[in-house]
């Protein structure tokens, strides 16, 4: 069969580009990516703060109840706290002293090392640590700061504890409390090492160290006056036993025993060890206790 020249050509179906159009305008244009919201606003209640006092900068640590929600991790803490040292306008004297107000975080030494590193930098020194955590507190001491053993925070009771409250747990140390080291404490504090001459110890409680005694010591700070200090060698700057205050004897002591300061007769008085538990031991025997068959002699 002749084709038909007569009937119309096919017609591809293929698009043709218009010369008149641009490429680009003529392709789909991209996708608009919507710009990614911006980062919440960190809680200043979350971050480390500088705060005057009259005579030194008290370094607030975040607690844990004002860390529950938004929290930053410890290595974006001191970031954000040294990008505040360096950005802000200082308002602190060189060497200025910082108190470190750690209230229920739990910190260690490395942390505190970490911390203290960053103040010098700023030309800041920390010298105290006040906290109600004793991990805290142990590990402040053994970094050789003062400390502050706080009773542990309630944000439900807001009135003062009531009168004849329990003493706190004792703190229990197992480092040399070296001198310009204070340490305070609601309770019992003992010591397995010594306390050197410009160290102090402040407690409530009572006071044990298992060690040589030269610094200060204060027990029954609340003003109890039934409390005692302790140690194996006993030669202390000064000794204060609620509102009562003595000091050492003048002159080298050439034999050291384990002695206990009490008050009697509305005085201080020392005693070795032994004359003092066979003394309280006669006391208790003379209120009617009984001897058990162990302790018959």
């Amino acid at each position: 069969m002749v084709p038909d020249d007569s009937a119309p050509a096919a017609v591809a179906d293929t698009a043709v580009p218009n010369p008149a159009v641009p490429e680009a305008l003529a392709a789909d244009p991209p996708p608009i990516t919507p710009a990614p919201p911006p980062a919440p606003p960190i809680d200043p209640r979350t971050q480390l703060r500088l705060r005057s006092e009259t005579d030194h900068l008290v370094l607030l640590m975040p607690n844990g109840s004002e860390a529950e929600s938004g929290a930053l991790a410890w290595g974006e803490l001191l970031q954000h706290f040294k990008q505040r040292l360096n950005g802000g306008e200082r308002f602190w004297q060189p060497h200025t002293v910082v108190h470190l107000a750690a209230r229920d975080r739990l910190l260690d030494v490395r942390q505190l090392q970490a911390l203290e590193e960053l103040l010098s930098a700023a030309q800041l020194t920390l010298k105290r640590v006040s906290t109600s955590r004793r991990q805290t507190a142990i590990a402040a001491v053994t970094a050789g700061y003062s400390v502050d053993q706080l009773a542990a925070e309630d944000s439900l009771v807001q009135s003062p504890p009531p009168p004849g409250q329990p003493l706190a747990e004792p703190l229990y140390l197992q480092t040399t409390v070296r001198s310009g080291t204070e340490i305070r404490h609601p309770g019992t504090i003992i010591v397995l090492g010594d306390a050197n001459p410009g160290s102090s110890l402040v407690s409530e409680g009572d006071i044990l160290v298992w060690g040589r005694l030269r610094g200060t010591a204060h027990a029954g700070s609340g003003g109890d006056r039934s409390r005692c200090i302790m140690a194996l060698q006993m030669h202390p700057t000064q000794l204060r036993l609620a509102d009562l205050v003595a000091r050492a004897p003048d002159g080298p002591t050439h034999q050291y025993l384990p002695e206990v300061a009490y008050v009697g007769d509305n005085t201080i008085r020392i005693a070795q060890a032994q004359a003092f538990a066979r003394q309280n031991f006669d006391a208790t025997l003379g209120q009617g206790a009984r001897l058990t068959d162990a302790f018959k002699v």
